[in-house]
């Protein structure tokens, strides 16, 4: 409670942010007496001369800690992609039809938007609307077609299984856009498969297995003519309380760990088992993302790929960029704030 003070001399009122350094607090510190002034606010004395009246019911959300945020739903193949598409000129030029999209995204890792204009770096404004930009190695986007000398299979026709991008990355980027300009072809279907939902179903089949991909460190890597990195992480992806948030995953980038022969087994198996959940037609979603649609989604969560396509029939091109996980809570944050009346921000 003494940490906890609203005290404008103890706390500056426009950033929220002590004056004081609440590590300094006397350990030995004690509540010398409570006084009820109503059913409401309550006159509190402390040991170091601190006395303020608080008010009861901020302390009672600071003892329950209501979450202002959607709580994440795991979804499989039966969602009806309705509830995660939107109009993108709707979305940038309406606040609530905004709030709407950012709700989907925080519930299901995803969303989808369509009018999207195909000029060049649209995907940008896009991005910016919803978060910041992170630039890499890449660039601030970049181009998705089939060309030879692309220094990543994305960058050829072949079909691509369910994973996550830049697993060898540090931090690694925590939400995907991914903007269809052209797509004259009848392959290159997109997939998305909700991570959330398919380690219940690991958890419950493989529980030893489940908790070596939850904390084994494996190594991802990558590397071109102007570029090596290397990094370690689980590939079960948690908070802090344990619970899976997502999944670090790509076949194409990771190396089996240095385990016992039973645990390499186990390890495998489970992981295994994992690559064919995420393909599994239960768990996965397939379609064509046509000329004016952008995915955007949680990059550890839903795992994304792409069914192979013939480049001699017709021209694909997309163009994807990264943003860094927190912009749509901040984005949906600011959206309550600006709803509340004003007072009750004060």
């Amino acid at each position: 409670m003494r940490e906890r003070t609203q005290a404008p001399d103890q706390l500056e009122p426009m950033t929220q942010q002590r004056l004081f350094d609440s590590h300094a607090i006397d350990s030995t510190l004690t509540l010398e007496s409570a006084t009820r002034v109503d059913d409401k606010h309550a006159a509190l004395v402390f040991s170091d001369g601190h006395r303020e009246t608080y008010d009861l019911r901020f302390l009672t959300g600071e003892l329950s800690d209501t979450a202002v945020f959607p709580a994440p739903e795991p979804w499989d193949a039966e969602l009806d992609q309705g509830h995660a598409t939107f109009d993108w000129q709707r979305v940038r030029k309406e606040s609530s039809y905004f709030r709407s999209s950012l709700d989907a995204y925080l519930r299901f890792g995803y969303i989808i938007l369509h009018g999207v204009p195909t000029d060049p770096e649209r995907i940008l404004e896009v991005g910016r609307h919803f978060g910041y930009i992170k630039e890499t190695n890449f660039g601030r986007y970049f181009e998705v077609y089939s060309r030879p000398s692309g220094n990543d299979l994305a960058y050829r026709s072949v079909a691509l299984g369910p994973h996550t991008d830049n697993p060898y990355r540090s931090p690694v980027p925590g939400i995907q856009l991914l903007h269809c300009l052209v797509n004259n072809t009848s392959g290159g279907l997109s997939t998305l498969a909700d991570s959330l939902k398919v380690l219940q179903q690991l958890r419950t089949e493989h529980p030893e297995g489940y908790e070596l991909l939850k904390d084994t460190p494996v190594r991802f890597r990558f590397v071109d003519a102007g570029t090596e990195l290397i990094t370690q992480r689980a590939m079960i992806q948690t908070n802090d309380e344990g619970e899976p948030t997502g999944v670090h995953y790509s076949p194409r980038l990771d190396a089996l760990p240095f385990l016992t022969d039973t645990e390499t087994r186990q390890f495998h198996q489970a992981r295994q088992r994992l690559g064919e959940l995420l393909t599994d037609p239960a768990y996965e979603v397939r379609f064509a993302l046509q000329a004016g649609e952008l995915i955007l989604f949680d990059n550890s969560r839903v795992l994304h790929g792409r069914t192979s396509y013939d480049s001699n029939e017709g021209h694909r091109h997309v163009q994807g960029c990264y943003l860094d996980s927190d912009g749509p809570r901040e984005r949906f944050a600011s959206l309550l704030k600006s709803s509340e009346p004003k007072g009750e921000v004060a």
